[in-house]
């Protein structure tokens, strides 16, 4: 076949898919409908993965081209437009737009949705609580910086009607974007100084190191000015980039390749139980020697795995501490269940092991 007849056999093949995905929607809206009446959440991780996880198995049993991470990629931008049509809502996340937070969240709620770019992380607490927003995303590790403390002590402070109901694991790469063709016609260079120091190695390599650099309040920032600037590049997010028509001469830049953040989806509900979940607790031990011993000896016991576990400050006239522990589990399990009563845990949600 000639490239003219390869192109009609595609349209072919589109002018069907088309078909499939407005049926496919027309039936998201009757769920939707339902869901409305019963004021049901519209997303739900643990469904997403059930989805994806029998798209693979069939494409991966028919010999398909189609790997995980292509079926991925494809269906959870459908499963964002899909949550758009059964029912509009807003999710908050960490600003300015065009952060790796606003990436993350996009990448699990579509370019389409609703966004409210906050300022800091315990104003996306406060925009769900209040119900300015149905969900809020911001960051709670990194893999080479550690925890996030402000994450940890807003979810203490707000656990009330805030639970975690998803998370998000995204590798951190710094790009180059630039409206010069050539890098050497590049006389500045716009970065926030973290994202910049931490592309040494490349602005050495290409001869950039002696470039002037001018620091901004963020990376987004960055590409925001370099979009006007003809001489100008920024190191910046892929999705700066892209929000600010910026074309990226390079797209992984970073010294540190295993650079990868933790963020977490927040909202008022409870997930239900996918067989492959992650529980996060506060506990709080009495002020004796061995009590810590004896929470994770009940937890070797009850054959719990733990996963993660932070102390944090009570923020009092005391040196007493509180402790944020993630394990393997749902809060439906018994076990799971037993502990938390037993312990007097704080539950800050369960939810599809994702990282």
């Amino acid at each position: 076949m000639n490239l003219s007849e390869l192109r009609k056999e595609i349209d072919k093949i589109d002018n069907e898919l088309i078909r499939l995905l407005n049926k496919r929607m027309e039936i998201v809206k009757k769920v939707g409908e339902l869901k409305n009446n019963t004021n049901a959440p519209i997303y739900r991780p643990e469904r997403e993965k059930e989805i994806i996880d029998r798209l693979t198995e069939i494409s991966k049993k028919e010999g398909g081209i189609l790997g995980k991470e292509e079926i991925e990629a494809i269906f959870l931008e459908i499963f964002a437009i899909s949550r758009g049509l059964e029912r509009k809502e807003r999710i908050a996340f960490l600003g300015p737009v065009g952060t790796y937070t606003h990436q993350a969240a996009e990448s699990r709620f579509g370019a389409n949705a609703k966004y409210l770019p906050v300022m800091n992380i315990e104003g996306v607490f406060k925009a769900v609580d209040s119900k300015e927003a149905k969900y809020g995303v911001v960051p709670i590790e990194n893999n080479t910086e550690g925890v996030v403390g402000i994450t940890l002590d807003s979810l203490k402070k707000y656990n009330k009607n805030i639970k975690i109901v998803a998370e998000v694991c995204m590798d951190i790469h710094h790009s180059f974007a630039s409206l010069c063709e050539d890098i050497t016609q590049i006389k500045r260079i716009y970065s926030h100084p973290q994202g910049y120091n931490q592309c040494l190695g490349f602005l050495e390599t290409y001869g950039l190191i002696d470039v002037e650099f001018i620091p901004t309040k963020s990376t987004a920032e960055a590409a925001k000015i370099a979009s006007k600037d003809k001489e100008g590049a920024a190191i910046c997010s892929k999705i700066a980039a892209k929000l600010y028509n910026l074309p990226l001469l390079f797209e992984k830049i970073e010294d540190n390749k295993a650079n990868r953040t933790r963020f977490i989806i927040i909202s008022d509900f409870k997930t239900n139980k996918s067989g492959n979940d992650k529980t996060s607790v506060i506990a709080k031990t009495s002020n004796k020697a061995g009590a810590l011993f004896e929470l994770l000896k009940d937890f070797k016991e009850k054959d719990i795995n733990i996963l993660k576990i932070e102390s944090r400050p009570n923020k009092d006239d005391t040196f007493n501490a509180w402790f944020y522990l993630d394990f393997e589990g749902h809060i439906e399990d018994k076990r799971v269940k037993e502990i938390i009563d037993k312990h007097n845990m704080i539950w800050l949600g369960s939810y599809l092991k994702d990282c």
